[in-house]
């Protein structure tokens, strides 16, 4: 399950940089599959319609954005991509030097810039150019539930972006003056854990001439499970694309209701094929919508093929009555595609229910927590990489992969950096899925109450890369404001259960997860340098208290899943407590903390930025990130700009004249830091919380930094609709 933690962070010393070798294991796709009851094997449970949603064709009075009629989508044997590799995804592996053509800038997902206007010694210099309003955030009445999360794009005379509710838009890039806004029409009911879209994606067509619409596209995914195009110069639908623009993503997915399942991520175009993952809120029951991978026709939305882990050998759509497999690992975070390979790398989360394995298939165990390479022409995996065996921990795999060309002994070979919140990065052969670097398989404990759910003896560590992350804990490490906080932290840890990482589950009493399943890097992933071979990562140290409890004491606490009609988010609903319907358990998450402040009981930092040489994968430096300025007991911000090292969410980018920027803190910051040293060469204030990974592009001679700052309910910033973007004077 998508997750990022809000942990209050106080007024505290750094503490040194500690940095333990670390490991992984891939294995071959099973060839053999074994469905759950009644799943994928021609029986299919009832759809339950949700009160003002659809699935389906649409209702005679519905809006033009509402949703698309799949049945008007040819059905039939999967079509081939187009043969013609589209004009933009032969530049966005290279894309032009001053445009941010993709997600990561480009194919590869570097998020580097060849940029070098704005550098170390000028950048105290930079000053607010202009400020756009996406006109998405919390109306009245509503919960708040935002966080945008948004990096834009820009290529050519265009700066493209998606709001949290999923409107695009193109802006000038010098002025901020809107040029378009399409509105989506997703309805609030339709937010799953929160409403966020990191990006859109543009895409040239083999097939319309230059000048005609449609050439240039934008494309996104949807809270409401919709793929949408639209043109590049006028915003308005792709008419030729699916259904007036539109291709219904819920066909084949069976029973659901809104918020349930949605797309959060850019999707990427391989080779003419749009390929599409969603997030799913695997902790409400083990039979969940599917984490079925797919990919569509970037042309005209046709169905080409999908993933579905216990159906492998199918790639067709369901037959009438039919659909995907329920339950199986969902990918969430944002894929990588190959062009040259033909692969797009797929980050999987484990299957539902996150802390509960004993129903899994054998398919599902082995392609949880992995790296899976799907081929775009045929939906098969070539490989699959596993990070975590038989996860229970919600060791999801959060963070885009990004492609280098690596040299070694044997010459260059073509790599790929797998981070994981487990504060472990594992760098593997993309051709095969083999570590480059070595991996070693370590015991990890196994005692555990739960019956009949074994843990696996070993786990992967990656021996060739620094790990993210700080030692095990220890009763004498447990900290407080006061003597009297501090032994209160070391009551709950006595109270607990805790073998190191890996502690396994537990029934009778509360088990200490650390790193927590928002440890190590999340969705902001990394950043690298194609230059110099440095390698950026911000992470997190913050450890979580889990328990599972079972159904009568789940349901005294009102742990019920999000389609039951009594559903009640207060008790359990996206993140922390969750019912795990159709399991044993129920199980409560709760952060490591001193619940009366609400500051962590593991000693600070929470937060840190690291910087390695993959030329020796050795540490060029490491500190905290992020400062007390925002941060304080009970929430209160202490306004002392002390760098303590905050929890943080959003990657770092990284330009050509040494420089790294990065939000992501509960500062409500922006910094930037020299590339080399690792000292903070300027910071500005955020209108709201920075959770998401800025951008740069250059516009007619002028180089630019773009920072959504659209806040995160769940960390506690202030959300705000603003996308703020930076310049030098004119006169610098």
């Amino acid at each position: 399950m998508r997750k990022t933690t809000l942990l209050a962070a106080t007024i505290i010393c750094g503490l040194p940089s500690l940095l333990v070798p670390v490991t992984a294991s891939w294995a071959q796709v099973p060839s053999k599959n074994e469905d759950p009851p009644g799943e994928g094997n021609g029986t299919s449970r009832s759809a339950l319609p949700h009160p003002g949603s659809w699935y389906g064709a649409p209702p005679p009075n519905a809006p033009q954005a509402s949703g698309v009629n799949a049945g008007n989508i040819p059905d039939g044997p999967p079509a081939p991509p187009s043969e013609a590799t589209p004009a933009v995804e032969q530049a966005s592996s290279n894309p032009a030097h001053d445009d941010w053509a993709a997600y990561g800038r480009d194919s590869s997902g570097t998020r580097y810039s060849p940029l070098d206007q704005i550098t170390p010694e000028n950048v105290s210099q930079l000053k607010q150019a202009f400020i756009y309003h996406t006109g998405s955030k919390p109306g009245p009445g509503q919960a708040n539930k935002w966080a945008a999360e948004t990096t834009p794009i820009k290529v050519g005379d265009g700066l493209y972006m998606c709001s949290a509710m999923n409107d695009m838009m193109r802006i000038d890039p010098a002025t901020g003056k809107e040029v378009w806004h399409f509105k989506a029409g997703v309805k609030y009911e339709s937010i799953p854990y929160t409403a966020a879209c990191k990006g859109v994606t543009y895409y040239t067509s083999s097939t319309i001439p230059e000048g005609q619409p449609c050439h240039n596209r934008i494309l996104e995914g949807t809270l409401d499970m919709r793929l949408i195009e639209v043109d590049a110069e006028t915003g308005q639908k792709c008419e030729g694309f699916g259904y007036h623009g539109e291709v219904n993503l819920m066909k084949g997915m069976g029973e659901s209701v809104p918020g349930f399942v949605s797309i959060t991520a850019p999707v990427p175009v391989v080779n003419g094929a749009v390929v599409t993952n969603q997030e799913v809120l695997d902790g409400q029951r083990r039979w969940a919508p599917s984490g079925v991978i797919r990919g569509y026709d970037a042309e005209t939305g046709r169905f080409l093929w999908a993933w579905d882990v216990n159906r492998p050998n199918e790639h067709g759509e369901p037959k009438e009555g039919e659909h995907y497999s329920r339950g199986t690992p969902n990918s969430w975070a944002a894929m990588t595609g190959d062009n040259a390979l033909g692969l797009v790398y797929v980050p999987t989360g484990n299957a539902a229910a996150d802390y509960y394995s004993a129903m899994r298939s054998p398919e599902e165990n082995a392609v949880s927590s992995s790296i899976v390479a799907i081929d775009v022409k045929t939906g098969s995996p070539r490989w699959v990489f596993q990070t975590v065996h038989k996860d229970v921990w919600d060791y999801d795999m959060g963070s885009q992969a990004t492609m280098i060309d690596m040299p070694t002994a044997d010459g260059t070979v073509p790599a790929l950096i797998v981070p994981t919140k487990r504060g472990q990065t594992f760098v593997l052969d993309r051709r095969t899925g083999k570590p480059i670097l070595p991996v070693e398989e370590r015991p990890a404990p196994t005692a555990t109450d739960v019956p009949n759910d074994p843990r696996s003896p070993t786990q992967p560590w990656s021996v060739g890369m620094p790990r993210l992350g700080f030692p095990d804990l220890k009763e004498s490490d447990m900290w407080g404001m006061t003597p009297i906080d501090q032994l209160y932290c070391r009551i709950l840890f006595r109270k607990s259960k805790y073998e190191g990482e890996f502690t396994a589950p537990e029934i009778s009493k509360p088990w200490i997860e650390y790193p927590g399943y928002n440890g190590g890097s999340d969705w902001g992933s990394m950043a690298y340098d194609v230059k110099t071979g440095i390698l950026i990562a911000n992470w997190n140290n913050t450890p979580m208290r889990d328990q599972l409890v079972d159904r009568n004491k789940a349901d005294e606490l009102g742990l019920l899943p999000i389609d039951s009609p009594h559903f009640n988010a207060k008790a359990g609903g996206a993140e922390g407590n969750g019912a795990m319907a159709d399991t044993p358990y129920g199980i409560v998450v709760t952060p490591f903390w001193n619940r009366f402040t609400t500051m962590m009981c593991n000693k600070p930092p929470y937060g840190m930025i690291t910087a390695i040489d993959m030329h020796t994968r050795k540490v060029l430096w490491q500190h905290p990130l992020g400062s007390a300025r925002a941060n304080g007991p009970w929430g209160l911000p202490t306004y002392l700009p002390l760098t303590i090292g905050t929890p943080n969410n959003g990657g770092p980018v990284i330009t050509a004249s040494g420089l790294v920027f990065v939000a992501a803190t509960t500062d409500n910051l922006i910094h930037a830091f020299n590339l080399k040293t690792g000292k903070e060469v300027w910071n500005a204030v955020l209108p709201g919380g920075g959770q998401a990974t800025p951008m740069t592009y250059e516009y007619k001679g002028k180089q630019y930094i773009a920072i959504m700052a659209g806040g995160h309910h769940f960390m506690m910033t202030p959300i705000s609709d603003e996308l703020v973007v930076y310049a030098l004077p004119d006169n610098h």
